[in-house]
């Protein structure tokens, strides 16, 4: 699950920074600047959401709730 989030962190980092230095007629990787900023933020609250859920689980598991 740390893996996951971290590899789709990295893939919106990447987006974010390709969308920031877009060309003139405003594409990246197909899609229109401001659609790419957007799932941008997705991605980074996907991963961060992973990473929360991760910690909870490893805390659970911790306590024994979670075999």
């Amino acid at each position: 699950m740390h893996v996951t989030s971290v590899i789709v962190g990295i893939i919106g980092v990447v987006v974010f920074f390709k969308a920031l230095w877009v060309p003139s007629d405003g594409m990246v990787f197909g899609i229109t600047k401001f659609d790419a900023l957007l799932c941008t933020g997705i991605l980074i609250l996907i991963a961060v959401w992973g990473q929360i859920g991760a910690i909870h689980h490893m805390m659970l598991e911790k306590k024994g709730e979670i075999f």
